[in-house]
């Protein structure tokens, strides 16, 4: 029996064959991700959660997406805290060493970042899987994460 995570790696993978569009999504997704993550970070907080430091929008959207990755594969949802811990990091040193606002870059970014995703479907000639199903956007960051579990040994 197939599991739900290596049904939904296959066909997310059926549109990303060619090495063009991988090797930009290899750029892109994780840029993406960090730029979701930035501008959550920089939305006003509501005023129920302002006396609780540091929690923004992103702490939500980030449990709900760790949940999902648990359903879907333990040890896939390590790796994808791993690496929002990471975008923690960048973001909280983006804030102290940077004068343009985090919402301003991370929105450019994320622009430049999807202009580079659709540039590679095109090269490809198949349609991004989110606009067959939009969890395939949560897919693309355990697609890439799998590719680096297989590499390293690691069951997924």
């Amino acid at each position: 029996m197939t599991r739900k995570i290596d049904a939904l790696l296959a066909e997310y993978g059926e549109s990303h064959q060619n090495s063009t569009n991988k090797a930009i999504h290899w750029i892109c997704v994780p840029v993406i991700v960090w730029t979701v993550a930035a501008i959550l970070w920089s939305l006003p907080t509501p005023a129920a959660f302002k006396s609780i430091p540091n929690v923004t929008w992103l702490m939500p959207v980030l449990a709900l997406a760790v949940l999902y990755y648990i359903v879907l594969s333990w040890k896939l949802a390590i790796g994808f805290v791993i690496y929002a811990m990471a975008c923690l990091w960048l973001i909280v040193f983006y804030e102290q060493n940077f004068s343009m606002p985090l919402w301003q870059f991370a929105l450019i970014v994320f622009v430049v970042a999807w202009i580079g995703q659709f540039y590679g479907h095109k090269v490809e000639g198949k349609k991004p899987s989110f606009f067959k199903d939009v969890q395939f956007l949560l897919i693309g960051p355990a697609w890439l994460l799998h590719f680096l579990y297989k590499r390293f040994g690691i069951s997924y």
